[in-house]
């Protein structure tokens, strides 16, 4: 069974392999597709009633938050503390101020307040009361984790499938095994010709997420991209497509962006030394294996 639906400005795909009944599953599909819509609900900068966004409005006190924002929060800062803030989800202000502020469902624009020099660091979670501190105000940008997030959240819903895919717009889980009984064929996208295929990979139980140049360009400022590096304020150019495969869709997210805005060669030291595999591409579509793949 296949079913379609569109959250978080993206095309989300659900395949199972069934052997219960039609109304089951549909059932646990519809649960997988809420766990996008919870997730887009407290993640998403586009709004101004998110839970982000809510949180984003209060400075110098606590703010107790859901684990829909808690736990992709934590993840960011973690990656955040990683990359020496190369990777900072206080990048919000500077995304808008790139032109990436527009709600895909009504077409406003966001326009929000923050201090002038604002990292992670001014970013205080509490895990005992499970509550958020901003100590400046700043717009959080949640992009890089929510939608792996929401992935692993609906894989959990559908792991008594004996097979399943979650594609959210090329990131996606692929849950046991195909129709065949052997891993999931994942094309990865050509990332100048978008109804091309440049590499495929074998996976069984695994996410994999791709960041890319190609995707999301601004409209407003040239050569610049919706990777940004939060110093610069611009975006980085060794590559213009990074897949990460990695045990759940939000790790596979994270590092892809990771990767894709510290370099070619930086990128792939970190994710050697994490086991992770994955493709690096150049713009002169040179691939770099990573992970023995």
């Amino acid at each position: 069974m296949r079913k379609t639906k569109l959250y978080m400005d993206t095309v989300v795909d659900i395949q199972v392999i069934s052997k219960i009944s039609k109304e089951e599953t549909e059932e646990k599909i519809n649960r997988a597709f809420q766990a996008f819509q919870k997730v887009e609900q407290a993640c998403s900068r586009f709004t101004s009633s998110s839970e982000l966004m809510q949180a984003c409005q209060i400075v110098g006190a606590p703010v107790e938050i859901s684990p829909f924002l808690y736990q992709p929060l934590f993840f960011a800062i973690e990656m955040a503390k990683l990359t020496d803030g190369i990777f900072d989800p206080t990048v919000g202000k500077t995304m808008e101020q790139s032109g990436f502020n527009r709600d895909y469902l009504t077409g406003n624009l966001m326009e929000s307040s923050s201090a002038d020099s604002v990292t992670y660091r001014d970013i205080v979670l509490h895990p005992q009361t499970r509550t958020l501190t901003l100590k400046k105000p700043l717009v959080l940008d949640l992009g890089a984790v929510a939608k792996g997030f929401a992935i692993d959240l609906a894989a959990n819903e559908l792991k008594e499938f004996p097979g399943f895919i979650i594609n959210a717009g090329g990131d996606l889980y692929a849950g046991g095994v195909d129709e065949n009984g052997g891993p999931w064929k994942i094309g990865i996208q050509h990332p100048l010709q978008k109804d091309k295929i440049i590499e495929t990979v074998e996976i069984s139980n695994e996410a994999i997420c791709t960041s890319g140049s190609y995707e999301r360009r601004s409209q407003t400022i040239p050569d610049v991209h919706h990777i940004l590096n939060p110093r610069t304020k611009r975006s980085p150019n060794q590559l213009i497509s990074c897949s990460v495969i990695a045990p759940f869709a939000m790790m596979a997210d994270a590092f892809s962006t990771a990767a894709f805005l510290i370099g070619i060669q930086k990128g792939k030291r970190m994710m050697e030394e994490l086991n992770l595999k994955g493709f690096l591409i150049t713009p002169e579509l040179q691939i770099d294996r990573v992970g023995g793949i």
